[in-house]
């Protein structure tokens, strides 16, 4: 009998996205791809958050 396991998911440190969030408005007027990413750093950010509260509860 073989033990099946939830597959491992890597979540972000929050801490660290923030970081890389502060570098890129560090930056001064962000551009359009900086726009864009800024986006995805805020969703990245997000999801770790909410993560890390899941794996807390």
């Amino acid at each position: 009998m073989s033990e099946t396991s939830e597959p491992t998911i890597q979540v972000a440190d929050p801490a660290l996205i923030n970081c890389r969030i502060r570098t890129l408005l560090g930056h001064g007027e962000l551009t359009e791809a900086g726009l864009e990413e800024y986006g995805l750093l805020l969703v990245e950010w997000e999801t770790a958050v909410r993560a890390g509260q899941e794996l807390a509860a």
